[in-house]
């Protein structure tokens, strides 16, 4: 009965979702927490064909959320951050037998000093005949622990680099560890970037914010049914709007859908709870210390429907 009630629920508020992911290495052993091997690479790959999903340009999804239009469950685009050497080495080949676009995001810094782990700028434009490039940002800073100026500056700098060295300018960008606030957004949105890429779990519909988009980690070994679960569920987040000052957080405030009475809730170091909505609104007094610098606070109808909000302790 439980499960019944939850595909009523997807059934009713939920829209198409499509699915981004993102890798780091390929057949790294030295990096285990975040390389995918070869084998496990062709099983994803192998699971997208037999399962019907359509691996598309992460621009053909962008088209669609600009348009607001529905964008196909079936779609998936794959993007890889920080352009280590691994993927040109191990991952670039699988991609290319597969067919399968991608979207490198770039730690410019890193190429642009020659750093043993990456790649150069002539195997990120060998790379580019088979799918774009993004920026990654220069110094793969925590933007959210440095000044306005500082994340400006960096920004700046990567861009007109990556300019200088690919001929044209970055048309999307994915935040350094994943990590951004409000403040960090509005500053890299005065570069005119046509999209920004979080590292949240998390799905891609009409409704999505075009400059905090979800993409699902692929590293290790990794149950991709799973992962393919996935939805966003609507979500309106009133409060917290930042890591709380004395390190308390005091309270949980959003609105949902009306229809909802029943939603699970879950903070980092504290696990999932049940709680209650009452007119669509969640007002859940919590009062509980956050350990973590960078908390995950997530709302659900099931551990898989979610929508989630990050807030980092700012250290700047």
């Amino acid at each position: 009965m439980r499960y019944l009630f939850f595909i009523f629920i997807s059934y009713l508020y939920l829209q198409a979702n499509a699915h981004i992911f993102v890798y780091h290495r390929f057949e790294d052993p030295k990096h285990p927490t975040t390389s995918t091997s070869i084998s496990e690479l062709k099983k994803e790959f192998d699971y997208f064909k037999k399962y019907n999903y359509k691996v598309v340009p992460l621009e053909t999804i962008l088209v669609r959320l600009k348009e607001k239009k529905d964008i196909p469950s079936n779609w998936i685009a794959l993007t890889i951050d920080d352009a280590y050497k691994s993927f040109y080495t191990n991952g670039l080949k699988i991609f290319k037998e597969y067919k399968y676009p991608f979207t490198l995001y770039v730690y410019v810094e890193a190429t642009n000093r020659h750093y043993g782990d990456f790649m150069r700028w002539e195997e990120i434009k060998e790379a580019s005949r088979y799918g774009k490039i993004g920026l990654h940002s220069y110094s793969h800073p925590r933007l959210t622990k440095i000044s306005s100026d500082t994340i400006y500056n960096d920004t700046k700098k990567a861009y007109d680099i990556f300019y200088k060295k690919l001929g044209y300018y970055p048309k999307t960008y994915a935040y350094p560890y994943g990590e951004y606030d409000d403040r960090v957004k509005n500053i890299l949105k005065k570069f005119n970037f046509e999209a920004i890429l979080n590292q949240s779990t998390g799905t891609v519909n009409k409704d999505s914010d075009i400059y905090d988009i979800h993409r699902i980690a692929l590293v290790g070994k990794v149950n991709i049914e799973h992962k393919l679960r996935y939805k966003t569920l609507k979500v309106k987040w009133i409060e917290p709007k930042q890591f709380p000052k004395d390190g308390i957080l005091k309270k949980v405030v959003a609105k949902v859908n009306p229809k909802i009475k029943k939603l699970k809730l879950y903070i980092t170091g504290d696990g999932w709870r049940d709680i209650k909505t009452k007119n669509g609104i969640v007002d859940e007094t919590i009062n509980i210390y956050l350990k973590n610098s960078r908390t995950r606070i997530m709302l659900g109808t099931d551990v898989f429907t979610i929508s989630n909000k990050i807030i980092i302790k700012d250290t700047k």
